[in-house]
């Protein structure tokens, strides 16, 4: 690579959830729905596409709007928001975008010659008889499309929504299935569904009992062929992680797999509290010269709807199972990062204060007294000049950084903060408390201020923390090792 890659790995004003990456010719595409900074629900603005070159996956090109939310003829007036999309190659060479408006049940259509677009309304998947697949009594709320043309040029839909409570009551009242994901077999055409529903992975009722027992099907459907096996991805009830399933068949027969990734590690080597906010997730998996990734999105700002695309490595066994990879300040980098260089604190891949952090839809709830770290930036949703940080870290509030490769030599590290308080910051290796690798003394200032220390590095790959103590709050902005 040109440049060492980050998570999350597009610039700090970007908010681009349910990412699915695909390679279509010597490029990686990146298609996702669009959040707003501070926005008041999900996937409020227009779809973005960003792409890389498959031999430099640090070069990161914004392919700007590819479709806005006007040109569905349903939502003229732009009041629905798009939902998570996915996007295929037809086997008509044009390039198809599946996607859903927030209050309708069925999956919609767009279609491009370019996978970069511009893409243009198509139609909605629909019955044989022209009816949108999702208004007829009994049909699966067709949420969160996934879409997969398999090697003998067949189409199928991966769909499904299975909530708990209220949410469930409300589909039913609706007469739509909320019951498991399903695959819906499409017609070359792209749209009519050939057959029925065949059922994939079950909601969190259904589940009990079997090997998804505690992981059931939530939303987040995304298919991969690898190997002559069907790998299903998708988000589980527990909203954090994501799942993968596997069959030898598209259209049934789904073993559970386990959790590729959650967004806080947990369930990582038997974690059971998160080191980071909790919330929802969802993307897929890609290959990109001989190796594996697990794209998913990370919450941001304490809420649930300002969320940023990340990804990680993943490593296929002979069996073909998956491990679950660690979340990590580098994913798409080549290795650790240099131990020499300044980072944006945005990178930081834990984040934690005295306790646990809440999930991120009732963060602001809960933080009634502020004192709770936050990754955030100032001003209002913007394209460029982004300046994101950590916020509010109070006496006990910590962050944490993988991984690092240190050379061993005599080292200085400086943090650059804003500070509103007085205390001081201490800077481990490895694992919090111990002896620290620097201590870093704070006082109160009306602007940024950059403080520095000797730092004991140790040669080696390892993970930073730093962990502030004293009164007020600090925000952090970058750290520089030298």
């Amino acid at each position: 690579m040109k440049q060492q890659v980050f998570n999350p790995f597009l610039p700090s004003w970007e908010y681009v959830p349910d990412g699915e990456p695909h390679v279509f010719g010597d490029r990686l595409y990146l298609y996702g729905s669009h959040d707003r900074f501070g926005g008041p629900d999900f996937c409020v603005n227009d779809y973005v596409c960003w792409s890389a070159p498959l031999d430099d996956l640090s070069d990161w090109r914004h392919e700007g709007v590819i479709y806005r939310a006007t040109q569905d003829p349903r939502n003229k007036d732009g009041k629905q928001h798009m939902c998570a999309p996915d996007c295929c190659q037809g086997p008509d060479g044009r390039y198809y975008l599946y996607y859903q408006l927030h209050v309708l049940t069925c999956s919609c259509v767009a279609v491009a010659d370019s996978p970069a677009g511009p893409f243009e309304y198509y139609g909605c998947v629909q019955h044989p008889d022209g009816t949108p697949w999702g208004e007829k009594k009994g049909d699966t709320f067709a949420f969160d499309p996934g879409v997969l043309v398999d090697d003998d040029g067949k189409i199928y839909l991966y769909v499904g929504f299975s909530p708990e409570g209220l949410f469930k009551t409300v589909f039913k009242l609706r007469g739509n299935r909320v019951e498991e994901s399903v695959c819906l077999e499409l017609e070359p055409d792209m749209i009519t569904v050939r057959g029925g529903e065949h059922p994939v992975v079950p909601g969190p009722q259904a589940a009990k009992g079997t090997p998804f027992e505690g992981h059931g099907f939530f939303e987040a459907s995304s298919i991969r062929k690898i190997g002559g096996k069907y790998y299903y991805v998708y988000s589980s009830i527990l909203s954090h992680e994501l799942c993968y399933a596997t069959s030898d068949s598209p259209t049934g027969g789904f073993r559970y797999g386990g959790t590729l990734v959650s967004i806080a590690d947990i369930g990582l080597n038997g974690r059971t509290e998160g080191v980071n906010y909790t919330g929802n997730t969802h993307g897929g998996m890609v290959c990109v010269n001989g190796q594996w990734y697990i794209f998913y999105h990370r919450q941001t700002n304490r809420i649930k709807c300002s969320r940023q695309a990340c990804a990680e490595k993943i490593f296929i066994a002979e069996d073909g199972s998956i491990a679950q990879a660690e979340v990590t300040s580098c994913g798409l980098n080549d290795g650790p990062l240099a131990g020499k260089g300044t980072y944006e604190a945005r990178i930081a891949c834990q984040l934690g204060a005295k306790g646990s952090l809440p999930k991120s839809d009732i963060a602001r709830k809960k933080d009634r007294k502020n004192v709770l770290p936050y990754f955030t930036q100032t001003g209002e949703d913007r394209e460029e000049n982004g300046d994101q940080y950590i916020a509010n870290m109070h006496d006990g509030a910590w962050c944490g950084f993988k991984y690092f490769a240190y050379d061993g030599t005599e080292q200085t590290v400086t943090l650059s903060v804003t500070a509103r308080g007085a205390g001081s910051v201490c800077v481990y290796l490895d694992a919090r408390g111990g002896a620290p690798a620097a201590i870093l003394p704070v006082r109160p200032s009306d602007g940024r201020q950059e403080i520095t220390a000797a730092f004991a590095s140790e040669a080696g790959t390892h993970a930073l923390y730093v962990d502030y103590a004293g009164s007020g709050y600090i925000d952090l902005h970058t750290l520089t090792i030298a």
